[in-house]
């Protein structure tokens, strides 16, 4: 596991598999890697760090290492800066092949602030 994923592990909390659904919580602080650079006044999180965020999920739940196989969709509707609690609910679907189907809701409070659809791999 990379420094990135280790860090943003380390900030999920409250994880939950329902066995319909996985829900986690997540509240970075402005020392958080994924906000070096991006943006130095105003942080904002990556929208990369969102999926890590859920392959982080993943791995938690299954205990094996999820492989992002194709990014279907991302749809980013609001920033998120630091210190702001972020909710991610992901629900699965095996598809043939070992292939998973993630789609990903992730929201503040009542506000949309991400929706991700994405193909991995358990290895």
């Amino acid at each position: 596991m990379n420094q990135l994923s280790k860090e943003i592990q380390s900030n999920m909390s409250d994880l939950c598999d329902n066995g319909k659904e996985l829900t986690a919580h997540f509240c970075f602080s402005r020392k958080f890697t994924g906000f070096k650079g991006h943006f130095p006044v105003k942080p904002i999180l990556p929208g990369v760090c969102k999926i890590q965020a859920i392959l982080c999920m993943l791995e938690a739940t299954t205990h094996k290492t999820p492989q992002l196989k194709e990014i279907i969709s991302a749809k980013f509707f609001t920033p998120i800066t630091c210190r702001e609690e972020i909710v991610c609910t992901v629900r699965r679907v095996l598809e043939s092949g070992g292939e998973m189907r993630v789609s990903a809701l992730i929201t503040d409070k009542d506000k949309k602030i991400a929706e991700i659809n994405l193909k991995v791999v358990l290895g």
